[in-house]
């Protein structure tokens, strides 16, 4: 896995179903590098801490590799790296081989992998169709949250290097299929 795109979003309001409603789910590529700190990336707006952000939801990583399935679904779509709301643009991420508690290297940091990614209501907002967060609870490919255990600079290009593989613990995507 590598990282091939960097992503910070500013607060924005958008209407929403009558509503006003603010949202930083709209990110958009830096050229980096990023500062990944305990409870969040440098820069970035979280708006609802509850679901974002925080010690066990950081940075949030997304697979360049499932873009092609949304385009499919959504093919009037203008996709670009950072659609789904994730710092992090990765190449061959796949939730079925990484583990809850696995710890990797990447860049000048250590990461820890948490826990998946739990559609919200906002995400179909990104979509303009709510049918979305069924469509993303019925795959596996949720994206996946991570703790900073050793803060720093990630750049595009850097490799999640695995330095622990966490023991007896689920996949992501097993935690994810649990949660539905």
């Amino acid at each position: 896995m590598k990282v091939i795109s960097l992503n910070i979003s500013k607060p924005i309001e958008i209407s929403w179903r009558g509503k006003t409603i603010t949202t930083g789910i709209y990110k958009t590529s830096v050229a980096g590098p990023i500062f990944l700190d305990k409870e969040d990336v440098e820069n970035d707006s979280v708006i609802d801490r509850k679901y974002h952000g925080g010690i066990d939801q950081a940075v949030y990583a997304y697979g360049y590799n499932h873009y092609r399935f949304w385009k499919e679904l959504y093919p009037l779509l203008n996709f670009s790296n950072g659609f789904f709301g994730e710092n992090l643009t990765v190449s061959n991420l796949d939730e079925t081989k990484i583990h809850v508690g696995d710890m990797y290297e990447l860049g000048e940091t250590i990461i820890q992998v948490t826990k998946p990614r739990q559609p919200c209501y906002k995400l179909g907002t990104r979509f303009n169709d709510p049918a979305v967060i069924k469509q993303f609870w019925n795959t596996t490919k949720s994206g996946i949250y991570f703790r900073i255990l050793q803060t720093g600079k990630v750049a595009i290009d850097d490799e999640f290097k695995l330095i622990e593989k966490a023991q007896d613990s689920p996949s992501i995507a097993e935690v994810f299929r649990s949660k539905k």
